[in-house]
Parts: C-alpha cells; sequence; structure tokens
C-alpha cells in the first residue's frame, strides 16, 4: 500500500448550513463548518457519478477546458483548464517550478487505528482545510493528524468516503489560510505528457519525483473490503488486478474497477492520496497505486518503485466532491 495499515471508528460530517449559489453547476461550494453537524439539514448537490473508480494503493502508509475559476472564499475550491499556469512564469514547464508552486499545498497523513497506524499524502482543495486522499490511507482510523508542508501539525476528522473510488475528504480542524491546490482537466492528458508526483513515501514528505503519464484508461481492479487493505501484504503494497494477473498480495472476492491514469513517476509506500500534477501545477491525478515486485521470491533490494504507479484521474475526483461533502460513508 501506499499507507501503513488501520481501520474503524465512525465517519463525522462537520457540514450544515446553507449552501452558497455555486459559480458553476460542476462545482457547487462547500457549506459553511460548523462543530455540531446536521445532516437532516443538508442539502445534497448532484453528484455525477463516472463508471465505477476504485484505486490502488501505493501507501505506507485537459482537452476539455473548464474555463478558469478562481472562486473565492475560505472553503471554495479554485478549478482551471490545463492551459492555466500555475507555475511563476520564470520557471515555466519545469519540475523544480511545480515543486516550488504546489508542495505547499500537499500534505502528510497519519491515521491510528485498533489494526495499526498508516502514513499516506493528502491534497489541500480549500484554504480552509478540506483535504483529498485515499480511503484506504484513512479508513477505520480513530484518529487522523495531518501535517502540512511547512511542519503545522492539525487533527482532522472523515466528512466522507468511497470506497469504490478510494476516495476520502477529511477536513483538518481550526484550519485557515493554507494554500489550496488548483485542479486541472485530465480529460484531453496524453500518452508521453510530464507529469510531476509529491507526496510522503516512507514518511519522507514532500517527496518530489518526475515522469510522464505511461498510459491512459487503465482497468485496475482493487478490492473494497476494508480489512483487506488493512493487512499487510507482501511488498506492503495495495492489492490490485492488471492484466488479468493479482499484485501486491490477493484482491479477494469483494472488488472494484475503475480507469486509472498509468505514470513511471516514482511512486512509493506513503505516496497514496498525493498529488500527480502537469507542467503547469494543476493537479490531474490522485496517486493511489504502485507495484511492487517484493515478495517471498523477490530480494528486499527488489522493493520499491518499479516504473508502474496509478493514479485516479482529477475529473473523477471532481464528479465525486459532493458526494464526499455530503457526508457519504460508501
Amino acid at each position: 500500500m501506499t499507507e501503513s495499515f488501520h481501520r474503524s471508528g465512525e465517519y463525522q460530517n462537520p457540514y450544515e448550513g446553507q449552501q452558497q449559489a455555486p459559480v458553476n453547476p460542476e462545482w457547487p461550494p462547500p457549506p459553511a463548518y460548523a462543530p455540531a453537524p446536521a445532516p437532516k439539514k443538508r442539502n445534497r448537490g448532484p453528484v455525477a457519478l463516472l463508471a465505477a473508480v476504485a484505486i490502488v494503493a501505493a501507501a505506507i502508509g485537459g482537452g476539455t477546458a473548464y474555463g478558469i475559476q478562481e472562486l473565492t472564499g475560505n472553503d471554495t475550491v479554485a478549478s482551471s483548464s490545463t492551459s492555466t499556469n500555475v507555475v511563476p512564469s520564470a520557471q515555466k514547464g519545469t519540475v523544480a517550478g511545480v515543486a516550488k508552486a504546489v508542495s505547499p499545498s500537499i500534505v502528510e497523513i497519519s491515521a491510528d487505528s485498533s489494526a495499526g497506524s498508516a502514513t499516506g499524502s493528502g491534497v489541500i482543495i480549500t484554504s480552509g482545510g478540506e483535504v483529498v486522499t485515499n480511503n484506504h490511507v484513512v479508513s477505520g482510523a480513530s484518529q487522523i493528524n495531518v501535517t502540512t508542508s511547512d511542519g503545522k501539525s492539525y487533527s482532522a476528522k472523515v466528512v466522507g468516503t468511497d470506497s469504490k473510488k478510494d476516495l476520502a475528504l477529511i477536513k483538518l480542524e481550526n484550519a485557515s489560510g493554507l494554500k489550496a491546490a488548483t485542479l486541472g482537466d485530465s480529460s484531453g492528458l496524453q500518452v508521453g505528457d510530464q507529469v510531476v508526483a509529491i507526496g510522503s513515501p516512507e514518511g519522507l514528505s514532500g517527496t518530489v519525483t518526475s515522469g510522464i503519464i505511461s498510459a491512459l484508461d487503465r482497468d485496475v481492479t482493487v478490492p473494497t473490503d476494508e480489512d483487506q487493505g488493512r493487512q499487510p501484504q507482501q511488498g506492503d503494497g495495495w492489492p490490485f488486478e492488471f492484466g488479468g494477473r493479482q499484485f501486491n498480495g490477493d484482491t479477494g472476492s469483494d472488488t472494484t474497477t475503475y480507469k486509472a491514469l498509468q505514470t513511471d513517476a516514482s511512486l512509493n509506500p506513503g505516496n497514496s492520496g498525493g498529488a500527480l500534477i502537469d507542467m503547469n501545477g494543476n493537479i490531474i491525478g490522485i496517486n493511489s497505486a504502485m507495484y511492487s515486485p517484493t515478495g517471498a521470491a523477490s530480494s528486499s533490494s527488489d522493493a520499491g518503485s518499479v516504473g508502474l504507479g496509478f493514479a485516479i484521474p482529477i475529473n473523477t475526483v471532481k464528479a465525486d466532491l459532493a458526494k464526499l461533502r455530503a457526508g457519504s460513508t460508501d
């Protein structure tokens, strides 16, 4: 996995209040956060469900432009087309420029449960502390701690989860003024496009790697059973199926399949939930799985990235966001 292991705990939804009129129907801003949730009063926004999208873990834990939206407020999401440049012009198109622009929006997540602890990564999507990560990083956690790039630590609560897409939304407590990432458009990606990955592999926060999009629409099958994801597997990798073969352990019988971005950017345990970024600094995927060759027949020197990583397309995350904000526990 790209996280360590844990599980159990209730999901709490800290949302209540009325929603503002959205700037764009595809992007309803989140409701105001309040200490006492009132789920019965929440108005659920429409959710555009894509084909079943689940994610593979790597945890120790385009084209169609959306039009630039710089939404204002403490808890609003910035969306852009892939032509939007978040990177300073002097460093445009460089890995260093992408890292400098986006690293403040990537966090390290530590989650504790009765089954153990897991370390993963997450992407800040609002200045008020909403963070997107993988479900397998936080599922079942009784306590979640998040560390930002400047070393500040926050407690966090789970807002919503979607195990079939391996996505989760968490909310940092007492957070404000955070640097939110700009979510791009994954529909126009092409094989060979350069990308950058940022996360916390093996607990090494803020680690930057780079590569290309190796393939699009890879059918990846992963377990949806919570216990499956929390148990150590050979190579500490989230078990998944690809091309008719199983990797990093047994996926079991309760599975789901999603279409993933494949990248050769180095991903290692702890990268789960982190960002896959285009060269303009837009988030185009959430890293979720890696193939690890470690097993009974492999030596310890074989462990780690071999250039086969997978990420959830950011358009899938966008389509699922309203559902996650509404407190889904699927």
